[in-house]
């Protein structure tokens, strides 16, 4: 550990989830290096006082808590193992904390790798958003070693309203985020076919928003994402493709499993054909665009 009071901490991924994990964990009085493919993202983190890397590789070099936000297992890997990866030059004992949403089968195979070099593995999808994010307010689901959660938890406890430690060992955290990326990807799914089917039997949309989000029907996602189609914004808070990426996973787990997950394969295709359409960047209620495209139902914002 660093002669500091608190451990140095690294931030791998300043996005717009990164990036509020950061400043929180600066908030905290945590020393905080953060590093992006993003100059920008980078030199915006200074502005907040943390310092900056141009690379993994020495961002990770004096931490003793290496935080990694990125999108998926492949760029996960990248950052542990790849040309600038932070597996050689984290300290022996540091901990590296994986945020990313993937594959448990994948998950196991990272932190088996990573332990056998010294260092720690932890399990640690989050869910919440980056409001809560930079809020300090994360769901954070973690599976791990004692060892892994002792040395992360100061970390995790800046950065989450919710810590749920879900076993000793990799790929039970990622195994619960799954879960909740398919009923996350099919409530948004099902709210955007809901609201678009509104509009073709000329409804108010906002006033079916008012009467659902106070009905049985109402769900999470249909509260938080369908004011997104009310206003015609479709700034990405989170994105299509991450659920065409995270609903994929689940189908390739499922079948290794036989087992029959037929509403979220629906709701995959929805996903898949409103990347198809180019919005796949755009905020995932887009999906209500593609209802309406497909059907000629207007909805606010289009021409």
């Amino acid at each position: 550990m660093s002669n500091s009071a608190k451990p140095r901490i690294a931030v791998i991924g300043l996005g717009s989830m990164g990036f509020g994990m950061a400043t929180s964990l600066r908030r905290a009085a945590f020393e905080v290096t953060g590093c992006d493919v993003s100059a920008d993202a980078v030199g915006r983190f200074v502005t907040e006082g943390g310092k900056g890397a141009m690379s993994p590789a020495e961002a990770a070099r004096e931490a003793d808590i290496v935080v990694s936000v990125v999108v998926n297992a492949a760029q996960t890997e990248t950052i542990l193992f790849g040309a600038d990866g932070v597996a050689e030059t984290m300290p022996k004992g540091a901990v590296f904390v994986s945020s990313a949403t993937m594959d448990p089968d994948i998950a196991r195979r990272l932190a088996k790798q990573l332990e056998a070099t010294g260092r720690h593995y932890l399990d640690a999808p989050i869910s919440g958003g980056a409001q809560r994010a930079a809020q300090g307010e994360l769901t954070i689901l973690a599976s791990g070693s004692a060892a892994a959660f002792a040395k992360a938890r100061p970390a995790l406890d800046a950065m989450a309203a919710k810590l749920y430690e879900l076993g000793d060992a990799a790929g039970q955290g990622a195994a619960f985020k799954m879960i909740n990326q398919l009923l996350a990807g099919v409530h948004i799914a099902a709210a955007s076919e809901a609201i678009a089917f509104a509009a073709r039997q000329g409804l108010d949309i906002r006033k079916v928003y008012e009467v659902i989000t106070a009905s049985a029907g109402n769900s999470w996602m249909f509260e938080n994402r369908i004011p997104h189609v009310l206003d015609g914004d479709y700034t990405p808070r989170s994105a299509v493709e991450i659920f065409v990426k995270d609903l994929g996973i689940i189908q390739d787990m499922a079948r290794n499993a036989r087992f029959p997950v037929p509403v979220s394969a629906a709701a995959l295709q929805m996903f898949l054909m409103t990347s198809a359409a180019g919005m796949g960047r755009d905020d995932d209620a887009s999906v209500a665009r593609t209802y309406a495209q497909v059907t000629g139902v207007k909805l606010p914002g289009q021409k």
